[in-house]
């Protein structure tokens, strides 16, 4: 059985700042401002939250195998 990674690094797609965080694992993360340009990220139309579409690691449940939120 493969380890749940639980931090991913988001990145900003206004500015290209990077943050490395901790994702939840009880719920999906659907909101997320950049520190460095206060945009608000929000999920890509085909992905379930912002680690999805804009960290280096799904979220979660995604790398379980399991449904999304």
């Amino acid at each position: 059985m493969e380890t749940t990674i639980l931090k991913s690094t988001i990145t900003c797609p206004e500015c290209g700042y990077k943050k490395a965080e901790e994702m939840p694992t009880e719920s999906c993360q659907f909101f997320y401002e950049c520190e460095n340009c206060k945009t608000v990220l929000k999920p890509n139309e085909e992905d379930c939250c912002v680690y999805c579409s804009f960290g280096t690691v799904a979220c979660p449940p995604i790398q379980e195998n399991k449904s999304c939120c």
